[in-house]
């Protein structure tokens, strides 16, 4: 897991303004941080933005894990694949203890065909427990990728 910071004043700030208040032009600095940390890392051949539920989607008006990866310098938004989608609607995270959060979203993704043999790069905005993305990572890999690394802008230090 590669995260760009920690998710603490004033990065945990423009994250919410970007997600929760649709300040979209956060999405350009908040890449920037991230693609600063991915110098080092190997090129994925698919990154794949953490899918929204379709109620989600449409209430926020977009999706801003596939914003933040648009917004990532060349080459890595030729890179972006779809290859995972949300099939089942959960509940928000937000307030969920661990366990809670686990069960939450247990089922909730599938991985198409396209990820059989490839090295894929999860990306989103926050990763609070890990379970949204272990949830995600686990279809990836069930699906045949070979390998699935989490990519987020922001970490919580901890989360009970």
């Amino acid at each position: 897991m590669l995260a760009a910071g920690i998710f603490s004043h004033p990065l945990d700030a423009y994250i919410r303004a970007l997600k929760y208040h649709s300040r979209l032009s956060l999405a350009r600095p908040l890449a920037s941080l991230l693609a600063d940390r991915l110098a080092a890392e190997a090129m994925p051949d698919i990154i794949v933005p953490m899918p929204l539920s379709v109620d989600r989607q449409r209430t926020r008006g977009f999706n801003q894990a596939l914003e933040l990866a648009r917004q990532l310098p060349p080459p890595y938004p030729a890179r972006i694949g779809t290859a995972l989608r949300r099939v089942r609607d959960t509940p928000s995270q937000a307030g969920l203890g661990r366990d809670d959060r686990k069960n939450n979203v247990k089922g909730a993704f599938s991985a198409g065909p396209e990820v059989r043999g490839r090295r894929i790069a999860l990306l989103d905005d926050v990763m609070t427990s890990g379970a949204t993305l272990d949830a995600a990572a686990r279809s990836l890999k069930e699906a045949g990728a070979v390998e699935v690394r989490a990519w987020v802008v922001a970490r919580a230090l901890r989360h009970d």
